[in-house]
């Protein structure tokens, strides 16, 4: 275990998409790692059963305390079963890290409306549904802390409108929770990473001339990866974090600062 490990001690986190598309780590099994290298207990949730237990595996093997909750955030019920295994096993939840999305390419002429819906409700819905099971019974122990996941395409776009819009959402909709939910002690914040190497991008195909441009984008000329958010993520629910809410966090290498002819 970390030597660190007291740093989330006796907290109980939720993570969301914890698992991962493909061998490896994503943002979403990171934070699972490092949350409970720090000492908390995590419920590691995804659609994919066998995803969500080998991140559990890994963290287990390494002395923390994690389960496998089977979840479609997309579903409100699902939402409050989630919430309820939480509570049910450990008797709280101080931490929601909502990793769940998807990509949706093309322009507004391009999308059709049924994709568009999809695009907002996997993005934006998910976060809005974990929350609504989450923060009533955050609020009654005292507050916690939610971290979502935007993206750097929100404040940078690149030729993916639904999901730039979608993540400009998460933005506004992390602004908005944390005044709402300030006076229950819970901090809302956000993430919003760049061209991150994760299992969801080599798991579609990369080649190694695109990878090798990807790494060039960022000024300081390294690769970013999941680790790289999941840290990120560790800082914002730790109590290092407790005067930080309603933030936007680039975790990009400085993709999103960097000029077009530079």
């Amino acid at each position: 275990m970390n030597p660190d490990a007291g740093r989330l001690a006796g907290k109980v986190a939720i993570v969301t998409g914890g698992g991962s598309r493909a061998a490896g780590i994503g943002t979403g099994r990171a934070a699972a790692v490092l949350f409970a290298r720090h000492g908390a207990r995590v419920l590691v949730v995804d659609r994919d059963e066998a995803a969500a237990r080998d991140t559990v595996e890994m963290i287990t093997r390494e002395g923390g305390e994690a389960v496998a909750h089977t979840a479609d955030l997309t579903a409100e019920d699902d939402c409050t079963a989630m919430a309820a295994a939480a509570v049910g096993r450990w008797g709280r939840i101080d931490i929601l890290d909502n990793n769940v999305g998807i990509e949706g390419p093309g322009t507004i002429l391009d999308v059709t409306a049924a994709d568009w819906d999809v695009v907002m409700k996997v993005n934006v819905g998910t976060i809005v549904a974990a929350s609504r099971a989450v923060v009533p019974v955050m609020a009654a122990g005292g507050g916690g802390s939610i971290v979502n996941l935007s993206s750097i395409s929100a404040l940078r776009p690149r030729g993916l409108t639904p999901y730039t819009a979608a993540k400009g959402a998460v933005i506004a909709l992390t602004r908005a929770m944390a005044i709402d939910h300030a006076a229950a002690g819970i901090r809302v914040n956000c993430i919003a990473p760049g061209p991150i190497y994760t299992p969801m991008v080599y798991a579609a195909g990369m080649d190694e001339d695109l990878r090798d441009r990807r790494r060039a984008a960022s000024p300081l000329g390294v690769e970013g990866t999941g680790w790289d958010v999941g840290y990120a993520a560790l800082f914002l629910v730790s109590d290092e974090a407790r005067y930080v809410t309603g933030v936007t966090l680039p975790v990009d290498g400085g993709v999103s600062i960097r000029s077009p002819d530079r």
